[in-house]
C-alpha cells in the first residue's frame, strides 16, 4: 500500500474550501441532510439491551461515497453516527446511520510533512494531517484522532463545535486548523484543535472505560503512549508515559476488569501487556507472527487478526494459550465483534472480502465471505433488535460498504 502520494495530496489541498460528494453509477448518493447542530448534541443516549439472537442472514449491500483513502470507521455508542477517517482526504466524515447522509465534514488544513511509502519502506514528502484511527472518550463527546504524519493525536469535540471555533480565534500556532462543513446548509466554520505529541506514526487509540486514560500505538517510534485525560483543561490530555514496545506496535485493547492493556506487535509474534494501575510493562503473551488487530469478548478472551498468515485466533490471555483459529481471506486487517460477542467480522484487505464467523465454544464457523472491492480495511457494527449492519471502509475506492443482516 502506497500511502501519502504528494501529487494527489496537492490536488486534495485545493478541495479544502470546496467539498463535493460525487455519485458513481454503482454507489448510493451521499446527499445533504437537514441541519443537525441541535440533534448532534443529543446523539449519544443510553441504548437498551438488545433481544437475543443466534444467527445472521445476509440481506443486502449498499455502497456510500466517502473521501480518498478511507482508513477506519467508528460508531458512537448510540449507533446513530458513524465517523469515517479519510487518510488521503485529510478529513473525518460524520454519517447519519438511518439516512446514510453526511451530516458534517471535519476537513483539516494541510501542512507539509513527511509520510511513509509502505511498499518501498521509505519516507516520502506528504502532509501532516492524515487521519488514521480514532477512539471516543467522555460518553462520546470527544473523538480522539491519530494523525499519521503529525506524530500525535487531536481531540475533536463532536458535540461542542463552539469550543473548537473559539480555539481557532485564539490563533495558537501549535493547533491543527480545520473547517467544519455542513452539507445541508453549505455552512463552513473555521475551527482548531490541539495537537498532542505522542510518537512517530500514531495508529490505534484505546480509551479506558472511565475516560481517565488513553493509549495510542506509535508505529515507527516502537512505543505506546499513555495519556491522562481532562475534558475541561486544554489541551485535554497529556502524555504521562511512553512505553517501549519493540517492532511495530499496532492493535490495542483495554481490559478494564483485569486492569490490563494488550498491544499487538506486528513486527514480532507476541502481545505486549501493560499494567493499567502502574502503566508499566507486564509479562507478554506469545502468539503467532504478525498480529495486527485485537478485540475482546465479555469473558476477557482476545480475538486477533494475523495479517500475513491470513488467520484469526481466539486467545486466553491468562494462560497464554491459543484456543482456536480459522483461515480468512488474504491479509485480514480490522476485526469487530457483534454486540452479543457471538459473531466476528473480518476485513480482508488483499482478498477484497469481508468474512463473517460464528464464534462457538471451541471453534469458528465461517458463515460468509462477502465480496468487498477496494481493499477493505476498517469495520464497525450497528445493531437494533431486528438487524445488524457491518459498515466497512474501502481504502483504494474511498467508499463505505454497508452489509445488512437479518437476525434470527
Amino acid at each position: 500500500m502506497k500511502q501519502n502520494n504528494p501529487w494527489l495530496n496537492l490536488a486534495l489541498c485545493c478541495l479544502f474550501s470546496s467539498c463535493a460528494y460525487a455519485q458513481p453509477k454503482q454507489e448510493t448518493a451521499v446527499a445533504a441532510a437537514p441541519a443537525v447542530q441541535d440533534s448532534v448534541a443529543k446523539a449519544t443516549p443510553v441504548r437498551p439491551a438488545l433481544k437475543p439472537y443466534h444467527n445472521l442472514v445476509a440481506t443486502g449491500t449498499e455502497v456510500l461515497k466517502s473521501a480518498p483513502g478511507t482508513k477506519s470507521v467508528l460508531f458512537n455508542a448510540a449507533g446513530t453516527r458513524l465517523y469515517a477517517l479519510n487518510l488521503e482526504g485529510m478529513s473525518v466524515y460524520e454519517f447519519d446511520q438511518v439516512s446514510r447522509k453526511v451530516l458534517r465534514e471535519f476537513k483539516f488544513k494541510p501542512t507539509r510533512g513527511t509520510g511513509w511509502d509502505y511498499d518501498t519502506d521509505k519516507p516520502i514528502p506528504s502532509y501532516q494531517e492524515k487521519p488514521v484511527e480514532a477512539g471516543f472518550s467522555h460518553d462520546g463527546d470527544i473523538l480522539w484522532v491519530s494523525l499519521h504524519n503529525a506524530e500525535g493525536i487531536v481531540p475533536v469535540f463532536v458535540n461542542d463545535e463552539a469550543r473548537m471555533k473559539e480555539q481557532f480565534g485564539k490563533g495558537d500556532a501549535a493547533d491543527k486548523k480545520m473547517v467544519i462543513y455542513h452539507p445541508a446548509t453549505g455552512a463552513r466554520d473555521s475551527a482548531a484543535v490541539p495537537l498532542i505529541h505522542t510518537g512517530k506514526t500514531p495508529k490505534v487509540i484505546a480509551v479506558t472505560a472511565d475516560s481517565r486514560h488513553l493509549l495510542v500505538s506509535n508505529w515507527h517510534s516502537y512505543t505506546v503512549s499513555v495519556l491522562e485525560l481532562d475534558k475541561q483543561v486544554y489541551p485535554y490530555g497529556k502524555v504521562i508515559r511512553n512505553l517501549p514496545m519493540g517492532a511495530i506496535p499496532r492493535g490495542v485493547i483495554v481490559d478494564d476488569k483485569r486492569n490490563k492493556s494488550y498491544v499487538a506487535i506486528m513486527g514480532g509474534a507476541r502481545l505486549n501487556v501493560i499494567d493499567n494501575q502502574t502503566w508499566q510493562a507486564d509479562t507478554p503473551v506469545n502468539v503467532a507472527s504478525n498480529p495486527r488487530h485485537i478485540v475482546m469478548d465479555d469473558d476477557g478472551r482476545l480475538f486477533i487478526s494475523y495479517n500475513k498468515l491470513s488467520k484469526v485466533a481466539c486467545i486466553d490471555p491468562v494462560s497464554g494459550k491459543t484456543l482456536f483459529t480459522a483461515e480468512t481471506g488474504e491479509k485480514p486487517r480490522t476485526i469487530m465483534l457483534s454486540k452479543n460477542k457471538k459473531f466476528l467480522f473480518v476485513t480482508c484487505y488483499k482478498g477484497d472480502a469481508v468474512d463473517v464467523f460464528r464464534i462457538n465454544d471451541d471453534s469458528f464457523t465461517k458463515l460468509y465471505s462477502l465480496p468487498c472491492k477496494g481493499s477493505p480495511v476498517g469495520v464497525d457494527i450497528f445493531e437494533n433488535d431486528d438487524k445488524l449492519e457491518a459498515w466497512v471502509c474501502n481504502y483504494t475506492l474511498g467508499s463505505i460498504a454497508v452489509f445488512s443482516f437479518r437476525k434470527e
